[in-house]
């Protein structure tokens, strides 16, 4: 139980990638973790791409990133819709000024790119964002798992066995 003691959240809404919200909310747990599920309204039933249900535990308003130890950003369709709340882009811009760990995986790099954190750091993702990426002034690698200080990220669901170590490791610290 290496992470038993931290609070990270998990944000949350419809159309995410199942595998990549549930296989780090379950691992991070195991660790110790409390993962708390954040997302437009608490107390409200999400569905995955593939109908995989999440209540959510809180609403973006109601959490503060000084709470926490982390965030962790699922990837699906669900980015395109969590980067259009001012609170969702703040959260993330306060975990990077405190440069606590960003989780981002596949599509989540969205989230980042509109909170305007990506110059010059070094990233992966789905190939299908690459272009957005490198336009946000990342540096793109296509690898499974890429760490660049605080910000961990990964490609898609095949590569969460590597993820998850970087992110473990990353909240570790």
């Amino acid at each position: 139980m290496t992470l038993k003691g931290k609070k990270i959240i998990a944000l949350v809404s419809d159309d995410f990638e199942d595998l990549e919200l549930w296989y780090p909310v379950l691992r991070l747990r195991e660790e110790g973790a409390s993962v708390h599920l954040v997302a437009e309204e608490a107390k409200k039933v999400y569905h995955g791409k593939y109908g995989v249900p999440v209540t959510s535990d809180y609403d973006f308003d109601s959490v503060r990133a000084e709470d926490y130890d982390g965030i962790i950003v699922p990837g699906g369709w669900s980015p395109d819709k969590l980067r259009r709340f001012d609170s969702v882009l703040n959260l993330i811009r306060s975990f990077d000024t405190a440069k606590k760990p960003i989780g981002q995986i596949c599509h989540a790099g969205w989230v980042l790119i509109s909170a305007g954190i990506l110059e010059g750091i070094n990233v992966t993702s789905t190939p299908g964002i690459k272009d957005d990426m490198m336009n946000a002034g990342a540096i793109w690698h296509n690898q499974p798992v890429v760490t660049d200080g605080h910000i961990i990220s990964s490609r898609r669901p095949p590569d969460l066995p590597e993820y998850l170590p970087a992110l473990i490791a990353a909240f570790e610290k």
